[in-house]
């Protein structure tokens, strides 16, 4: 059981957030009047009261130096899983991401040489509406047992990115997994750029907790093709069973086949999987695969301890 210690919103993006007395949460927005709203998954910012006391002993904040929207006192938060669901009142809260990248211009970060948003902040989207006080408990609530598995695309495109080819494979990935059963909670268009590929993969591995994560580009000989290299420099463990399934699979439609170089790895509980570029490539590859990926990715999870077919 937690309390909220305050609730602070702020007009503007880019500006300290104020203590406000009360606040009205608005499912799929966020809190009515703060520049933080919308139809994304960072809707809410919360941040552990434990964790500001313990910052004040180097320098005293006021709430909201931070860009929180919500105080809690009684949660290490960054420790929780994503997802995980909390209750105030009528409303409820769906915890999407752990921790974020400070601004460049943080000024708790100038003064201290430290900010804890990044690494103890959390945000949420509003599942259920509901007007939330000052004072008000907030519950954790069971996580539910049949959601669905939660995916996120990348395309590694330099011409894509730059918006002189139409992405193809991306949406026909989310198509095949939305048809699958997956959630996919971001599809991503990027440049073949090793360190922006790094920043997202551990973003989305380790901040959002995505299941599972699908590639598509960057595999081949070409000198700007370093998604595998890549995927490896994030992986903790090898899981090269899929992509040689893949070439295994592509060879029996083009010799071609071999000069793919995906690989598929492990990065917590997070499977990392790299497809080909191409939209044919793409389909041929995710249709072989897709049957047996969501047992291994319950696995990784620790879903599903089953190993035997049944």
């Amino acid at each position: 059981m937690g309390k909220i210690l305050a609730i602070c919103t702020s007009p503007r993006r880019g500006t300290l957030k104020t203590p406000v007395p009360s606040a009205v949460l608005t499912p799929e927005w966020g809190i009515v009047g703060d520049a933080h709203g919308g139809s994304w998954h960072r809707q809410v910012s919360l941040l552990s009261a434990e964790k500001i006391e313990a910052f004040r002993q180097k320098l005293w904040v006021d709430y909201g130096a931070f860009g929180e929207n919500l105080v809690v006192e009684g949660f290490d938060l960054a420790t929780l899983p994503v997802p995980s669901f909390f209750a105030i009142g009528d409303a409820v809260l769906e915890m999407t991401q752990i921790g974020k990248e400070c601004h460049s211009d943080c000024a708790i970060r100038q003064q201290t040489g430290d900010c804890i948003m990044p690494r103890e902040g959390v945000f949420a989207r509003v599942v259920k509406g509901g007007t939330i006080h000052t004072g008000d408990e907030m519950k954790l609530l069971p996580t539910p047992a049949d959601l669905p598995l939660r995916a996120a695309v990348i395309t590694l495109s330099d011409k894509g990115s730059r918006g002189e080819r139409e992405d193809k494979s991306g949406p026909l990935i989310v198509e095949m997994l939305t048809a699958t059963g997956y959630k996919v909670e971001e599809a991503l268009l990027l440049p073949d750029d090793a360190a922006q590929l790094k920043t997202q993969l551990l973003r989305l591995a380790d901040a959002r907790q995505v299941n599972l994560i699908l590639t598509t580009g960057g595999t081949g000989f070409a000198p700007r093709d370093i998604t595998p290299e890549v995927t490896l420099s994030v992986a903790e463990r090898n899981a090269p069973g899929i992509a040689e399934a893949m070439r295994y699979h592509s060879l029996t439609i083009t010799p071609r086949g071999m000069l793919s170089r995906g690989v598929s790895v492990l990065r917590g509980k997070t499977l990392i999987v790299n497809l080909p570029g191409s939209p044919k490539a793409v389909k041929e590859n995710l249709e072989y695969i897709l049957p047996s990926l969501a047992h291994g990715i319950r696995l990784a999870a620790g879903l599903d301890g089953e190993c035997a077919r049944k």
